[in-house]
Formats: C-alpha cells, structure tokens, sequence
C-alpha cells in the first residue's frame, strides 16, 4: 500500500467514525485505529463513556441516538466539520434481544432490538456515503454476528436483526460496485463485553472472543477485505469472509450478474 502522506503512516489524517464507540468492541475499534494513524470520532449515546474513549484516542466524542436518521446525519457532519473528511465508519453500535421471540414476545423490546441493530446499519450507511464520496472513497463495517450467519436458539429477535445487516450489507455492496466504496460485515461469536452479561453464567465454558480480537479483525478487514464479504471471528481461528453457498439458478436460464452469488 502507497503511503500519500509521505510520513510512514498511510493513515495519518484519516478520519474513522464509530458508533458504539463508547464500550465493548467500539472502544477497542477506536484504540485499535487511533493506534493506526486514524483520527477517530467516539459516537455513542452515552456521553460520559465517548468522552473517556474519546480522550484516551486522542479523538472526539458526539452523543449520538443512533436509532434516529436526523441524529445520525447531525453526528456525521459534526465528525465531518471537526475531521475535514470522512474515510472509515464502523456502525458497531447494539442490542441483544433477550427473548427467543417465539412464544413470548415483547413488542416493544423486538422494536428497540430493530432500531438499535437494523434501522442504524441503514440511517448510518445513507448518511455518511456522502462524506466518503466526498473523500474520494472508503470503507464502511457494520457490526453483525455469528448470529447473522447461522440460526441462534433463544433469542430469534437477535438473530433476525443479524442476519438484516448481512443481507444489507452484500445488497449495498453489489450497488456500489462500481464506486470506490467498500461495504463489510463483521461477524465475531461470543466476546467478552457488557452485552452478554444477561446470559455470561449459562456459557459454562464456552471459550469466548476479547473486544481487543474482534477489533485487530476489524483492522485485518480495512486492509485486505473485499466489498460484501462477511467476516467470522471466532477463538483460535484466523478471521476470515464467510463463503457463502451459492443460489441454484432457474433451470435451463442464466442469471445477470448482479444476481449471482459465489459459489
């Protein structure tokens, strides 16, 4: 890779956006890049935790109700006015459902699980694709998980909004592909944060990630990932895209090319 700024670090001056940057995996994307050479917008709804996260990066903190496409577009052009450009948003930010969704559902705990892990992939990647156009190009990572790649007893609300960024992020992709704009999904198993302290105690042993793996994943994807793939990260493996099995075709007719999947 070609350094532009002349000074060792292809990174210097690059401005990363991410949500959820407040705790868990976010704060450690935002260490992670800070550490890169990025300067790093800490966007979450907790203003006290961006602040810190913010501080010890060197970066900004905005408190953002990512759940709501106004404050999100106001998020991104506070970072914009503050960083100049915009060349890598991590849309990290959510919500685990806590319900299997099948016969006892809460209406408005499947709304507020929608919001936080759907509708803020969606809002995010309208609103900063302008900014990153503006840069000449970047990468956008929305946050999904195992979940998203693979059906998750107990807590099908969860798995549903998973599987949303996945199937989100691969349509995105295809539509940008001809621009240079590279859209990812990363999709770690279970990790060490806040997020899984409802259920930590019925893991048992079950060997779990450290937020500090999931984002060195991260980083391994702004340098080498392609747009659409969906990373795993799992304990003990080397992260790598998902291979998706390929659709059958109709019988005896071609499919366009947009439409195709890999095999």
């Amino acid at each position: 890779m070609s350094d532009p700024d002349g000074n060792g670090s292809v990174r210097h001056g690059h401005v990363a956006l991410v949500t959820g940057g407040g705790s868990g995996i976010g704060a450690a994307v935002c260490t992670r890049l800070a550490a890169d050479g990025y300067k790093v917008a800490v966007v979450d709804r907790d203003a006290t935790a961006a602040a810190q996260v913010a501080q010890e990066c060197g970066g900004i903190a905005v408190v953002c109700d990512v759940t709501s496409d106004t404050a999100i577009k106001a998020a991104v052009d506070e970072v914009t006015a503050w960083g100049r450009r915009l060349d890598l948003v991590v849309l990290n930010a959510g919500s685990t459902g806590g319900q299997s969704g099948v016969d006892d559902l809460d209406v408005a705990a499947y709304r507020r699980v929608m919001a936080v892990n759907v509708d803020h992939v969606v809002f995010g990647t309208n609103a900063v694709l302008p900014a990153l156009r503006r840069a000449g190009g970047g990468t956008v990572i929305a946050t999904s998980s195992l979940a998203g790649l693979t059906g998750m007893p107990d807590d099908a609300i969860y798995t549903l909004s998973k599987h949303a960024v996945v199937g989100y992020v691969r349509s995105v992709a295809a539509t940008l592909a001809d621009e240079p704009v590279r859209v990812m999904a990363v999709c770690p198993g279970f990790t060490d944060t806040a997020l899984i302290s409802g259920f930590r105690d019925s893991l048992g042993g079950f060997p779990l990630l450290t937020a500090p793996e999931v984002a060195d994943a991260v980083a391994a994807m702004i340098e080498r990932g392609a747009s659409g793939e969906c990373w795993f990260v799992q304990p003990g493996r080397e992260p790598g895209p998902f291979r998706f099995r390929g659709v059958p075709g109709p019988a005896g007719a071609g499919m366009p090319p947009r439409l195709r999947e890999d095999g």
